[in-house]
């Protein structure tokens, strides 16, 4: 599997360990899209040298479509992937601090989506996540859904040919951020520090908007931002800093 690395500017010349932040692209895309298009490495780099984020590994997966979850037969098991051989090569490869309060995670699009189904599953891998533009599908309204793009985009996740509510099987919920927020101890989700961006234009803002609320009916601490503008990479590279200095945050001792 391909991945992408930042390293920070002094890597080379120190001898330090540092806080990590995994950065997750979009649908279609790949490992390149946060540098080809967000301009990630040199954005941070600029807001390292400024003092807005600490010094950080940015690492940036290749997730396919594979929506960074499992698979419903188990053929594509990505998720088990990250978690049992991704995360523990890359984080002996480098000098990485590995622990929960140093590691962050990101992403936009579907990996936005990844995103939050990591920190909200796995909160004791994560101190804080940003996701930008999640891909958030309402369980009460996926049975709305067209055929064709279910088949297209979420059947080779959760099954092709299904209809209606059918599509609400136990894989599916138990990859949906709305159910597992229901469904999960507020203690746990409260260990993470939960950022969300999405734009007032974007066709994603309704369900990031419920999302948001059902956090606040929750008791879940986050911060949500509403700004200008719709899915895109002018979107998504005028707001990566500002979540990563959110992240950045709980690297900090205070």
């Amino acid at each position: 599997m391909r991945y992408t690395i930042y390293l920070p500017f002094d890597y080379e010349t120190s001898n330090r360990y540092y806080p990590v932040v995994y950065l997750l692209h979009g649908y279609t895309d790949n490992d390149m899209g946060w540098i080809q298009f967000g301009e990630a490495h040199m954005k941070a780099d600029k807001a390292i040298a400024e003092g807005k984020i600490p010094p950080m590994i940015i690492v940036m997966p290749d997730g396919g479509v594979s929506w960074y979850i499992n698979n419903h037969d188990n053929s594509v098991p990505f998720e088990d992937y990250f978690f049992d051989e991704f995360m523990p090569y890359i984080e002996s490869k480098y000098r990485i601090r590995q622990k929960k309060r140093y590691r962050g995670i990101a992403g936009l699009s579907m990996g936005g989506f990844g995103t939050l189904v990591y920190s909200l599953k796995h909160p004791d891998k994560f101190a804080a996540c940003a996701a930008f533009s999640a891909g958030l599908t309402v369980p009460n309204e996926v049975h709305q859904m067209d055929q064709q793009r279910w088949d297209n985009v979420f059947g080779p996740v959760y099954g092709k040919g299904i209809e209606g509510k059918e599509r609400l099987t136990d894989h599916f919920l138990s990859n949906n951020p709305f159910h597992i927020v229901k469904n999960t101890a507020r203690e746990k989700l409260n260990s993470v520090r939960y950022y969300i961006d999405c734009g007032d234009d974007d066709f994603l803002s309704p369900a990031n908007n419920e999302f948001h609320n059902l956090l606040i009916e929750e008791g879940i601490q986050h911060e949500y931002r509403v700004r200008d503008g719709h899915h895109s990479w002018t979107y998504w590279r005028t707001g990566l800093i500002d979540g990563l200095e959110f992240i950045g945050k709980s690297f900090h001792q205070f």
